[in-house]
């Protein structure tokens, strides 16, 4: 039995040897130390030994049975380690990988692109960018543009008043009376911002939109001077084939004042729903600046005259693109982004 003892030891060593998984060992463990194991077989043939043996195989068996249990102890140790460490290695993340998912790139807001059109049309008539602050004075945002407190023009456009001597603007000409006060004339600059003012959001007002304003300020411009730059800026922005023309208006900070009309980029001047049948479409409003403006920031309007217009932003998109509700622009909505 002594001989049984070490070869089941011998067996169960050389076996484990060969153990891979958990579930191998558990079946190994049963085989060789479970209720009908090998070395529980031998355990029981002790009844039928003398006093003096079975104390003998008795010590011997113990000393097998602790030590096999010790030994599957270690394998299932090393087990466990070698499938944390695997679990481990699975998880691991490499963040300087490559992605294996393609993200699909975002696209620029039709604000941007035709921000951005404007802009460079105009630079390329020799402007440079001039911005002022959103939070701005009554002062400038009305006075010095000739529009005095009870200028009955201040009716038309709803404020935001944050006291009564500071407001968000409702327009970026507060830029022209501080361009007229800080630079050294003669200049060309283009004006670009946000703008507030107190309207209902629906599909051709909001409450916040985006201008760009034009200034020209020199010695003996005219309107002819005003008329070409109207025109080179509507061909840079719209095509070649579009034309403009000047209808005559009224704002309190130009005199003589017009509106500028496109030909439909719709139907092409044909003459179509868009523009009402009359081949038209207004964009912007532009003028002469007046003298009292330009005398209030500081300058001689007997020396200097200047030119200015204005146009939205959000309008010219919505011409460009086709767009018929002027919401969609400022949702930030992925799926009208990759319709453009």
């Amino acid at each position: 039995m002594l001989e049984e003892l070490l070869k089941i030891r011998e067996e169960a060593l050389k076996r484990l040897e060969e153990v891979e998984s958990e579930s191998d060992l558990s079946e190994l463990n049963v085989s060789f130390l479970g209720r009908n194991g090998a070395l529980t077989s031998i355990l029981r043939t002790m009844s039928k030994l003398a006093p003096e043996e079975r104390a003998k195989l008795g010590k011997e068996a113990n000393e097998v049975k602790q030590f096999l249990a010790e030994r599957f102890d270690f394998v299932r140790s090393a087990i466990e380690k070698k499938a944390e460490e695997r679990r481990i290695k699975a998880e691991t993340v490499d963040v300087t990988l490559p992605g294996t998912v393609d993200i699909p790139m975002g696209k620029l807001s039709p604000l941007t692109v035709v921000y951005r059109q404007i802009r460079d049309a105009l630079i390329g008539l020799g402007f440079t960018t001039f911005e002022g602050p959103e939070i701005e004075y009554d002062d400038y945002n009305f006075t010095k543009l000739n529009l005095p407190l009870n200028h009955p023009a201040r009716d038309m456009q709803d404020t935001f008043y944050i006291n009564d001597k500071v407001l968000l603007r409702t327009h970026t000409s507060p830029c022209e009376a501080r361009a007229l006060m800080t630079l050294k004339p003669p200049f060309r600059v283009v004006i670009p911002g946000r703008v507030f003012r107190v309207d209902e959001p629906d599909a051709s007002h909001s409450p916040v939109f985006m201008q760009m304003e034009g200034l020209v300020v020199d010695r003996n411009l005219t309107i002819a001077d005003l008329k070409g730059t109207i025109d080179t800026f509507v061909k840079a922005v719209f095509g070649e084939n579009v034309k403009s023309r000047l209808r005559p208006s009224y704002f309190p900070f130009t005199e003589p004042s017009a509106e500028v009309d496109i030909s439909c980029t719709i139907c092409g001047g044909k003459g179509c729903s868009s523009c009402k049948g009359t081949g038209w479409m207004e964009i912007m409003g532009c003028g002469i600046t007046n003298p009292h403006e330009i005398e209030n920031c500081g300058l001689d309007p007997n020396e200097w005259r200047a030119f200015a217009f204005g146009v939205g932003v959000d309008r010219v998109a919505c011409l460009k693109y086709g767009i018929n509700d002027i919401r969609l622009l400022y949702e930030g909505d992925a799926r009208f982004l990759r319709q453009l």
